[in-house]
């Protein structure tokens, strides 16, 4: 394995990059601003800053969709600007390295080699490639040890997608990916306090309001000022939401995540549900940090839960401990090593 190794995890909302031996050495939004429809002039947290306040001439878009590269023109811009912004222009990686990617595990084989390509053709010189499903990054992320015979539940919730997975023995069991997530939750929001409140709000304004308002098991009423453009006069305007009525909201498409946990949980062997019944269910991924959350998730399923100390990063550390530590457990160099192609070397 090389000495030169880079984890690459494609978020909807964020794109983290881990280096072999200095962690996490990127973090940011995984975002766009193009201007003229060819011109990369902000990315990341720069070009999110952008968003619903851009011109007409500067487009600010998420290339990824769903958990899958929607626009790959735009994520090979993205890539490449982080790349050089990491190393330089001029040096790029010097020797070719090796890549390890996160992908999903309900996509195509085509979606999977999207990813593969976005590598093999950016600025740097790759070796091997290797692609490592999410299940499995997470899980390690968290500190979980999947490699014996003991069974685990994990539920990521992330921006656009939620992750439902069962594994043991350093594979994945069971697995149900649900185009639902913290977008999802923020849409809601937002149709909400316009139809409730005659009150358009943006997104950013929606994350606030489930970020600080919002609670998915607590019945307390609160209540929080935000503002935005009333429907009637056309004006801005500053309006005070209620949480009991936006929990509802909320709590809706929550349930729905919940009810395909225990649609998983029905097909399950029952000697992995005896080991999930004693250990409880890992909650992890961006939105997983909503208030109470692991409190409905709890209530519902007659499970403990179990919430990651580091949620928005499980992926990109369960990278780094596959990368750091793969040699030293075959089941854990079996996962890399099936997993990676020959890439082209450039």
């Amino acid at each position: 394995m090389s000495k030169k190794m880079f984890g690459i995890d494609l978020g909807t909302s964020k794109i983290k990059i881990y280096k072999k031996g200095e962690g996490i050495v990127l973090d940011e939004k995984n975002v766009i601003a193009i201007a003229n429809k060819k011109d990369l002039i902000a990315a990341g947290d720069e070009a999110y800053e952008m968003c619903e306040k851009a011109p007409k001439h500067i487009s600010v878009s998420y290339p990824v969709k769903l958990g899958v590269i929607a626009e790959i023109a735009h994520m090979q811009m993205l890539l490449n600007h982080f790349f050089e912004q990491l190393i330089g222009k001029k040096t790029a990686f010097g020797a070719a390295s090796d890549f390890l990617i996160a992908v999903p595990t309900d996509i195509t084989e085509v979606e999977k080699k999207s990813f593969h390509d976005l590598i093999v053709n950016s600025s740097v010189k790759s070796k091997t490639i290797g692609m490592v499903e999410k299940p499995i990054a997470t899980a390690l992320g968290m500190g979980l040890d999947i490699y014996n015979a003991h069974g685990v539940l994990t539920v990521d919730i992330g921006a656009d997608t939620t992750e439902i997975s069962i594994l043991s023995l350093g594979g994945i069991v069971l697995s149900k990916l649900l185009p639902l997530g913290g977008n999802r939750i923020d849409e809601a929001i937002k149709a909400f306090v316009k139809k409730r409140y005659n009150l358009v709000i943006g997104d950013k304004t929606a994350e606030h309001i489930k970020t600080n308002l919002v609670s998915a098991y607590a019945d307390q009423k609160e209540s929080l000022f935000v503002c935005g453009r009333n429907v009637v006069t056309g004006l801005p305007c500053e309006m005070e939401i209620f949480s009991d009525e936006v929990n509802e909201v909320v709590k809706e498409l929550l349930i729905t995540i919940i009810d395909s946990v225990k649609m998983i949980l029905e097909r399950t062997p029952p000697e992995i549900s005896a080991d999930i019944y004693r250990s409880g269910l890992y909650l992890t991924g961006g939105c997983s940090q909503m208030r109470d959350l692991d409190k409905l998730f709890s209530h519902e399923t007659n499970l403990n839960v179990n919430l990651a100390e580091d949620p928005e990063n499980t992926v990109a550390n369960g990278l780094g401990s596959l990368i750091e530590n793969g040699g030293s457990n075959k089941l854990s160099a079996g996962v890399i090593q099936t997993a990676f192609s020959k890439a082209k070397l450039k």
